[in-house]
C-alpha cells in the first residue's frame, strides 16, 4: 500500500530550504568586496616668511597671538612662540631671524623700554631692548646646527608688557605684522 502525501516531509523542506541557502551563499561569495578608499588630508605646508594677518598661516602661530585685526597684524602677549620652515641650505648656510612688528606708544608710555628675547628649538638668542615706540625689526643670525630639521621652533618673551586689565582685559605686549627665517 502506497501512502499519498498530501504536504512535504519534514526532510524535503529541510533538504529544499539547505539547497537554496547553498545557492545564496555561492552568489555571495562571488560578490567583489567593497572598496575602502583611504583619503589623507592634505597637511598645511609651513612657511620660511609668514605675515600676522595671512589666516593660511594661522597653524604656525603657535601660542600667546590673538585673532588678526584690520586684516593684517595680531597683538601677542608677554610670551609667544611660532614655527617657521627653515628655508633651502640653511642646514649648511644657516639664516637670518626677522621679527617685523609695531612697539605701540601705550606700551612704551606705561613701561618704559622693552626687552625681546628669543630661543630656537631652546637654544637662546641675544635679546635686544627697544626704547622707542613704533615700526621695529629684531633681527638675528642663525646658526646652520639649529637649522637641522625642516622647521624651527622659536619662542619670544617680552621684558615688560601691558597686563590684564590696564588698558584693556587682555595682556598686550607688541604688535606683530611678519616673521621670517631667510636663507643667507
Amino acid at each position: 500500500m502506497r501512502r499519498l502525501t498530501l504536504f512535504p516531509t519534514t526532510a524535503r523542506v529541510s533538504a529544499a530550504a539547505t539547497a537554496a541557502l547553498l545557492l545564496l551563499g555561492l552568489t555571495a561569495c562571488n560578490r567583489q568586496p567593497a572598496k575602502v578608499e583611504t583619503i589623507e588630508a592634505e597637511q598645511p605646508q609651513l612657511a620660511s616668511i609668514i605675515s600676522a594677518g595671512d589666516p593660511a598661516h594661522a597653524v604656525q602661530f603657535v601660542q600667546g597671538f590673538y585673532d588678526i585685526e584690520q586684516g593684517s597684524w595680531r597683538w601677542t602677549r608677554a610670551k609667544f612662540s611660532l614655527t617657521l620652515a627653515s628655508p633651502g641650505g640653511a642646514s649648511e648656510k644657516g639664516a637670518t631671524l626677522e621679527l617685523k612688528f609695531v612697539l605701540p606708544e601705550p606700551v612704551v608710555k606705561k613701561v618704559g623700554p622693552v626687552t625681546l628675547s628669543a630661543t630656537i628649538d631652546g637654544n637662546a638668542l641675544p635679546p635686544e631692548k627697544f626704547e622707542k615706540d613704533g615700526e621695529q625689526v629684531y633681527r638675528r643670525d642663525i646658526p646652520a646646527n639649529l637649522l637641522r630639521g625642516p622647521a624651527a621652533n622659536i619662542e619670544f618673551s617680552l621684558d615688560k608688557f601691558l597686563a590684564a586689565g590696564v588698558v584693556e582685559e587682555r595682556e598686550l605686549g607688541i604688535i606683530l605684522q611678519t616673521a621670517a627665517l631667510m636663507a643667507k
